[in-house]
């Protein structure tokens, strides 16, 4: 253990892993956040927690069982000269899950029925639900990144240090980007857009074909840069409204105390 807290490349190895597990924990903070936005006020800080802390148990769990990990990556059956394994199939019905879920989202807030006040029925299937989902969601976003981890370094327990420290990470940035989401509308559609993209590209790893996530990521954060920009202009447009109104006010009132010639 001495050796690798003095070793200079475990530590390089330990900074880049936790940097990479915090770009591929993005997608699942963006999904838990517009998951817990539906559930009543005081859960959701609770509920989005409990998310991080399954995705953080589950990633563990995974490293503890490599074996397993690499049993899903041998061929169980081939189609039309693609060759599936358990993780081709895992990802392919997680993307799945998450277009399903994300285009259901979008479809509700075209449909007006994204009713900040929760009805009886929302609650009722609200937490158990969110619950539910997080854990399906959870699975599919820890294996991918375990796997990532797995070819990146060699030691386990700097895998599942690197893990630990970025889902801490994820906490402690997650309730602020919550609740960006939920008060920006843009922001929110743009987000699930971004999960049909992710879907998209995990259902297309699911039948053998990989889609560089680099560019993916890139297109993503032109993406929000240029919504940003979009949220500062629509600011400053509003300010300078706000400001010309009283103008206006004042302007009006003079032409009408002016006496009729």
């Amino acid at each position: 253990m001495i050796e690798l807290l003095l070793d200079p490349q475990i530590w390089l190895a330990f900074a880049t892993l936790t940097a990479l597990e915090l770009v591929l924990g993005i997608d699942n903070i963006i999904f838990i956040s517009i998951l817990v936005d539906k559930l009543p006020p005081q859960q959701r800080e609770s509920v989005r927690r409990l998310g991080l802390f399954l995705a953080m148990f589950m990633r563990v769990g995974l490293l503890l069982g490599l074996s397993w990990i690499v049993g899903l990556t041998a061929p169980l059956f081939s189609v039309a000269g693609i060759a599936f394994t358990g993780r081709m199939l895992i990802l392919a019905g997680g993307g799945a899950f998450l277009v399903w879920k994300s285009s259901g989202e979008i479809r509700s807030l075209f449909a007006g029925a994204d009713d900040p006040v929760p009805g009886v029925g929302k609650q009722a299937f609200g937490l158990a639900g969110a619950i539910v989902q997080i854990m399906v969601i959870d699975m599919v976003f820890s294996l991918d990144s375990i796997i990532t981890a797995v070819g990146m370094v060699d030691q386990v327990p700097v895998m599942i240090a690197a893990v630990v420290v970025s889902v801490a990470l994820m906490m402690a940035f997650a309730g602020a980007i919550g609740r960006f989401v939920a008060a920006h509308p843009t922001i929110k559609m743009l987000a699930l857009a971004f999960l049909v993209v992710v879907g998209g590209v995990l259902m297309a790893e699911g039948v053998g074909y990989a889609i560089p996530k680099g560019y993916v990521y890139s297109a993503m954060a032109f993406a929000l840069a240029v919504e940003l920009l979009n949220l500062r202009l629509r600011r400053l447009m509003q300010a300078g409204a706000r400001r010309q109104a009283p103008a206006a006010g004042a302007a009006q009132r003079s032409r009408l105390a002016r006496p009729a010639r």
